[in-house]
């Protein structure tokens, strides 16, 4: 009788967090439809008529968001700076997540340990020693110098998530590779990279989704205008905005000019993303 209650009590809570996840899901997906088409709408439509369709097909509102923000510029520096971070990022955790996963000694428990501390730092308690690090070297208000962070910040959780991942696969194979007068460096290049390329399809577009929306770091570090980042980019379009007079259709078709790409991506590549985090998750 208990047990006939207690499975009766999960089957609750289970079908209410699926019903609540749907929830939030399905308003997640609604906010970003009235956005996409509040994007297509005259300014004064929006506020007089939100939930309707009157004046839908205003599509000068993504040439002026593209135009008046420069997000031309903006664009091209966030593709390089996502696209080289995430590409670096990747080929540098590989290898030490391979070792940290397969060595089995205290040492790579400690170097782990400390990789994983690593994710729970806030980028806002260090920012200023950063500051002061790049200033001495000349690397603030430069690209290369976002490079640099963009890699160093996110490394902790790339290593982390690629050390679960590799120890994840089977140490058979590697284990005939060596029998086979495989080294250390071969077996890593012939039978793990390939056997992890789901983590490492994985890494890359998180890696590429988190920097893709990246504000902070940005905005302390850069102040030329040729040298923003999309988010920043449509920050001082929204200043602009402000000061000009809001155009509400231009804005929202900003937002979707920085939203859509890595949604687009996310929708494309969603499944190997969740495949990559299950398949790293358990052993």
């Amino acid at each position: 009788m208990r047990k006939s209650s207690s499975r009766h009590g999960h089957g609750l809570l289970h079908r209410g967090g699926v019903g609540l996840v749907w929830l939030l899901a399905v308003f997640n997906v609604g906010v970003l439809a009235w956005m996409g088409l509040a994007a297509l709408r005259d300014h004064t439509a929006i506020f007089a008529e939100p939930w309707s369709l009157s004046s839908f097909g205003e599509f000068g509102n993504f040439a002026k968001a593209w135009s008046d923000s420069g997000f031309g510029a903006a664009a091209l520096n966030t593709v390089l700076l996502v696209t080289g971070s995430a590409v670096v990022l990747v080929a540098i955790s590989a290898p030490a997540a391979y070792a940290l996963a397969r060595s089995g000694t205290r040492v790579s428990g400690a170097m782990a340990l400390f990789f994983a501390l690593g994710i729970g730092i806030p980028v806002q308690v260090i920012v200023i020693p950063l500051f002061v690090m790049l200033e001495n070297i000349g690397l603030v208000n430069s690209l290369t110098g976002l490079f640099i962070l963009y890699v160093a910040l996110s490394l902790p959780f790339t290593v982390f998530l690629l050390t679960a991942f590799f120890g994840s696969l089977p140490e058979e194979v590697e284990e005939a590779a060596a029998i086979d007068g495989a080294g250390p460096l071969r077996t890593f290049l012939q039978i793990s990279l390939p056997l992890a390329r789901g983590g490492l399809i994985t890494a890359l577009i998180l890696n590429a989704i988190g920097l893709w929306n990246e504000t902070f770091i940005a905005l302390v570090f850069v102040q030329d205008t040729e040298l923003q980042t999309l988010p920043l980019a449509l920050l001082g379009f929204m200043q602009t905005q402000q000061y000009s007079g809001a155009d509400y259709g231009a804005l929202f078709a900003g937002v979707c000019i920085l939203v859509l790409p890595m949604l687009a991506l996310y929708v494309w590549l969603g499944r190997r993303i969740v495949e990559g985090m299950t398949l790293g998750a358990v052993k």
